[in-house]
Formats: structure tokens, C-alpha cells, sequence
């Protein structure tokens, strides 16, 4: 029983551990969708989307009220930025970050980089042709429609490919990153439940690293995923 209770603590206190990392970055989301926006969903497909993310992360009804209100006083100042590096073994890292304060952020996310034996800070636009930008929406397919029928229905509103992920059970759904509020239309007028969706930077030419090599990168990336202004982080390992 002493076993029992210590294994559903620690399984409790990891989940505690990723929402108290997970739900700030969501409601800066919330926070600049509803900015720019409006703070009336129905009205805002970006702040729509930020909502159902939210949901999906089982983020509290209350946190989401909190930050669409937060858009329309002092502190929902927040900037959209985002900064370029490179690492060993001709790692390529894109990085999103939304803050209140750039000088704090590029300053932390140099920091993590001159740790890093091999890794710099290049300047913005080095590394924009590498990646495609991209919308992605993750859904479940409903029993009463079939993929093809999906796919035809969507290309009307700018799907580029639909790809199956039968690890997670998901189809997903690619756009051009212009094409992100049409498609989300799209899946309103078919009335399909979106589980995420995300603009997304994917790599033109993937790598493929070894198991020590990854294992060395990940100390970078995980330095800056945990980086509380950090949204997202793009890399072109496979």
C-alpha cells in the first residue's frame, strides 16, 4: 500500500509539474489572441482555437476566463518575438517566445546557448528558408465520415495533406500557414471536433541524429522549453 501511495503521488506530481509549466504558456496564448482580436470567441477564430487548445490541456474554465480579461488591462502586454540558433551536429533551432519583456528573454535564451559548447545565436531571417511554415490540425476522424470524403471536403478550404498518425490515433490536417483561419472554417462547417491546432515550423531537410547526439542536444532544448516566455521550439531532427 506504501508503494501504491508513493507511485500516485509522484504520478500526481508530475502532472502538477506540466500544467504549472503548461498552463502560463496557454494563457499568454489566450491573452494576445483575445488582444488582438476581441475577447468574444465567436468573434475571434484565432482566440477559438486558443480556447480549445487550452481545453484539451485540461486548463480550468476559470484560468481561460482570467486570461481573456487580462488582454484589456496593463499586463496584457505581450509581444510575440522569436529568435534563431544553431547547435552541433548541424542542429538547426527555431525559436517562439511570447513576453513582456524582450530584454529579459534574449537574454536568458543567450545564456542557455553560450552553456552550450557548440551552439550560437544567428540573427533573425538565418534560418527562415529552412523551415516551411505550416498549420496543423490534429482530429479524430467522426464514424460517420470517411477519410477521403474528409479530405475532399477540406481542400475547399485549403488543406494541403492529410496524413494519418496511428501512434496517437489522429488524422492531421496540413495548410499554409496564410490558409490557418480558413481551414479552421473548415472544420467548423463540417462540425469535426479539432483536438489541437498550431502553426507550426517544419524542416525543409530533416536530420538524423545518433542516440548520444540526441541525447547532448536535448539538454539544450529542454534548458529552453522550460524558459517560462519560450511557446515553441522547431528543430530539423527527425
Amino acid at each position: 500500500m506504501g508503494r501504491a501511495f508513493e507511485y500516485r503521488r509522484a504520478a500526481k506530481e508530475k502532472r502538477w509539474d506540466k500544467m504549472s509549466k503548461i498552463f502560463p504558456k496557454l494563457a499568454k496564448t489566450i491573452t494576445v489572441a483575445a488582444k488582438e482580436g476581441g475577447s468574444d470567441p465567436d468573434m475571434n477564430a484565432k482566440l477559438r482555437t486558443a480556447i480549445a487548445n487550452a481545453k484539451a490541456q485540461n486548463m480550468p474554465k476559470d484560468n481561460i476566463d482570467a486570461a481573456i480579461k487580462r488582454a484589456s488591462g496593463k499586463d496584457g502586454q505581450f509581444s510575440e518575438i522569436s529568435y534563431e540558433g544553431k547547435a552541433s551536429y548541424g542542429v538547426l533551432i527555431f525559436i517562439e517566445c511570447t513576453t513582456d519583456n524582450p530584454t529579459r528573454t534574449i537574454a536568458n535564451i543567450k545564456s542557455y546557448f553560450n552553456k552550450t559548447p557548440g551552439a550560437q545565436i544567428v540573427p533573425n531571417g538565418s534560418l527562415e528558408f529552412m523551415f516551411h511554415r505550416k498549420s496543423v490540425f490534429e482530429f479524430q476522424k467522426p464514424e460517420s465520415m470517411e477519410t477521403e470524403e474528409i479530405e475532399l471536403a477540406l481542400i475547399d478550404y485549403g488543406l494541403e495533406e492529410l496524413e494519418s498518425n496511428d501512434e496517437l490515433g489522429l488524422l492531421i490536417a496540413y495548410a499554409d500557414y496564410k490558409d490557418f483561419g480558413m481551414l479552421s472554417e473548415g472544420f467548423e462547417s463540417l462540425c469535426i471536433p479539432v483536438k489541437k491546432a498550431s502553426l507550426q515550423r517544419i524542416a525543409t531537410s530533416p536530420i538524423e541524429l545518433s542516440e548520444e547526439q540526441m541525447s547532448e542536444i536535448e539538454k539544450l532544448l529542454d534548458k529552453i522549453e522550460d524558459d517560462d516566455d519560450v511557446q515553441a521550439v522547431y528543430t530539423n531532427i527527425q
